[in-house]
């Protein structure tokens, strides 16, 4: 089936004069590295020979990629209805905007102006074994701007809307319209190939030739292996749009002792990683991804309340974590009633939940708590027959030791 390439469409009214001489140099330079074998024959080439072979021109023609890749800021309308555009938003901890900067064409230049706006801080934290922090930036800068030439790659152009980076303290949020044509994540790191069909195949191809994206496939399971390598979170791909593919990259690490080793010392699959991130992320599991982790033996506890499992968090010297995932075991908390009403004679409700609010997992949203609470008293004075309620209401409702 023919499908419309936006990306290669001439710009009837432009010239040579409305792509940037800086644009066309930078895009000499790259292309002579990915070609070197070539590189004296394509020092001979006049500009519409090389961005004819470089797969921005059509003919000599213009083409709405080379007014993207290349063009000069003031070209830009030779795109409308289109727009040309990506934005970097830096908001406080608050989602309140404190800066902004749109980039138009070209974005083969533009694209280093948006990354150096950045705040790629320095992250320390502690190897194990050591005293002395590893140093390093919250981001890789390959997969930033992996991820940015992606959104430029597949935008949705005739949709008129601009691709955007959205930066925090410990996020950037990269957005493009469009929806994600390989329909999955899984899909991408499973199969590691290409995908049968790009939005924009001239855009693709010319972005290939410049060295700004890589059309085998494993561009995004490379981002995934980097953040793993670094030990971060994984990225997280947001397609509940349609219309719109989100993906946002963390800068920070979770948690030190439980991320960072897990990743570091299990040699797990990537595949198990990134069902393992989401564990911890309380995110939702798929019903082959669940099955697949209770059958390694990675996860404990019931849909939602999932935690990695007791082994892995001795791996990882996380114990104190996995024990307030977990909780303690049922007896203990019985012992604690026990010991508390022998202590002080009849005691309230209220002064129950004091004692194990606290006690209980930290999995367990509050309601949860309450209820266990509930059941493990009716359970100690129906079953056990250790202690009986006095009566009152809700937190005023007394208990003391059956000592019938």
């Amino acid at each position: 089936m023919s499908r419309p390439d936006w990306s290669g469409e001439i710009c009837h009214l432009a010239t040579l004069d409305d792509l940037s001489p800086a644009a066309i140099a930078k895009a000499r330079e790259l292309f002579t590295e990915k070609h070197p074998r070539i590189a004296k024959e394509v020092g001979g080439w006049d500009s519409i020979t090389f961005l004819n072979k470089a797969k921005l021109l059509k003919n000599g023609k213009i083409t709405n990629a080379a007014i993207l890749l290349l063009g000069r800021e003031e070209a830009e309308h030779h795109l409308s209805p289109a727009i040309g555009k990506i934005s970097w938003i830096l908001r406080d901890r608050d989602g309140l905007e404190m800066d902004y900067q749109h980039f138009g064409p070209p974005f083969l230049l533009n694209s280093d102006l948006l990354f150096a706006r950045i705040r790629n801080l320095t992250y320390r934290y502690m190897r194990d074994n050591t005293l002395f922090p590893t140093e390093i930036t919250q981001y890789d800068a390959w997969v930033i701007r992996e991820l940015l030439h992606n959104c430029i790659a597949h935008q949705d152009y005739s949709m008129q809307g601009r691709i955007s980076v959205v930066e925090d303290e410990e996020s950037l949020l990269f957005s493009n319209l469009g929806s994600f044509l390989p329909q999955s994540v899984e899909n991408v790191i499973s199969f590691d190939a290409p995908p049968e069909y790009y939005r924009n195949q001239f855009l693709a191809d010319a972005m290939v030739s410049l060295q700004m994206i890589d059309t085998i496939g494993s561009g995004i399971k490379r981002v995934f292996t980097m953040q793993r390598n670094r030990f971060f979170p994984m990225p997280d791909y947001d397609l509940s749009d349609p219309q719109r593919v989100r993906v946002r990259l963390p800068g920070k690490i979770l948690d030190e002792n439980y991320t960072r080793l897990l990743i570091a010392k299990t040699g797990l699959s990537l595949t198990d990683i990134i069902a393992l991130d989401k564990v911890q992320k309380k995110k939702p599991l798929s019903d082959d991804e669940f099955a697949r982790l209770k059958r390694s033996k990675l996860i404990e506890g019931r849909r939602p309340n999932l935690f990695v499992a007791a082994h892995i968090a001795e791996v990882t010297h996380s114990k104190a974590d996995y024990i307030k995932h977990r909780g303690l075991d049922k007896t203990h908390y019985k012992t604690m009633v026990l010991s508390l009403l022998k202590e002080y004679g009849p005691t309230s409700r209220k002064e129950i939940d004091r004692l194990l609010m606290e006690k209980l997992p930290d999995i367990l949203s509050p309601q949860q708590k309450d209820n266990k609470i509930r059941n493990l008293l009716q359970e100690m004075s129906r079953k056990d027959k250790s202690i009986k309620p006095l009566g009152g209401p809700g937190w005023h409702a007394r208990w003391s030791l059956d000592e019938d």
